[in-house]
């Protein structure tokens, strides 16, 4: 058999090989062959959110590196497929290009199909008449997505059928609604009605940032990112007058949390 280390890097056939030499039975690697869909599933999931992370930083060389990254994922899970004799990477291959020709015959088509652009909404309907035999509205909202996202992807398929807020104003009200049982469960000591109360005010501003166009895992992402960004302000600053937060107080960090803001605000 041939090495996959003599065969040429940049070839997607290169990559299959290696991944079949890892998980070979006699002279693979150990950890690769113990491996199960369900062990890897983390793992792919993950590197899914490092390629969006290289993209938010806008750093190509890390997206290229992170991109292959996620293809091995696909890989891998092909080949413990193919163990199994379920499907193969092939078959893969050949499900998605399916599918991408048949959602766009505006493309594909014929010169009728190509001569008519698709209407707004035609993707989702296009989806709709392919998992018609899914009677429930919320069916094949993944599991596995971060809470907020499955939470607007639920709200988005009800919203289709008509079950929603008439107005993003009309969604305000429930916020507060929401804010005003979180601090009476928490008021009461009620730990647990304090979780399922907060988790109500989450879906809630899901649901309002949906309605004004916002993905709120996006924005929850981007206030993760300032408040790394100030409070580095914070320790620099402290830094440079040789303490750290823990010599600090709470007054003296939040007067420099509000410089932070400040400066942000000026540049």
């Amino acid at each position: 058999m041939t090495n996959p280390a003599d065969l040429p890097p940049h070839k997607l056939d290169t990559l299959l090989a290696i991944m079949r030499a890892l998980r070979d039975r006699d002279d693979g690697c150990p950890w690769d062959i113990e491996q199960t869909f369900e062990t890897i599933a983390p793992y792919t999931i993950e590197e899914a959110y490092e390629v969006a992370d290289a993209i938010a930083r806008q750093d190509h060389d890390a997206l290229c590196e992170e991109l292959g990254d996620l293809l091995l994922q696909v890989v891998y899970h092909a080949q413990m497929a193919s163990e199994i004799e379920a499907f193969a990477f092939d078959d893969v291959v050949m499900a998605i290009s399916t599918k991408m020709i048949r959602r766009h015959p505006h493309v594909f088509g014929d010169d009728a199909q190509r001569a008519n652009k698709p209407s707004k909404g035609f993707w989702e309907r296009e989806k709709a008449k392919e998992r018609a035999g899914d009677a429930a509205v919320l069916s094949n909202v993944p599991l596995a997505l971060p809470g907020l996202t499955r939470a607007a992807k639920l709200q988005a398929k009800a919203a289709r059928v008509g079950f929603d807020w008439p107005q993003t104003r009309d969604v305000i009200g429930k916020v507060a609604e929401e804010c005003q049982e979180v601090l009476e469960a928490h008021s009461a000591g009620d730990q647990d009605k304090t979780a399922e109360e907060i988790g109500d005010l989450l879906f809630v501003l899901a649901n309002f940032s949906r309605k004004c166009g916002v993905d709120p895992e996006a924005a929850l992402r981007g206030a993760n990112a300032k408040f790394e960004r100030r409070f580095g302000y914070v320790e620099a600053t402290l830094r440079a007058a040789g303490k750290t937060p823990q010599d600090s107080n709470l007054e003296e960090m939040d007067g420099l949390w509000d410089e932070a803001k400040a400066t942000e605000r000026d540049t």
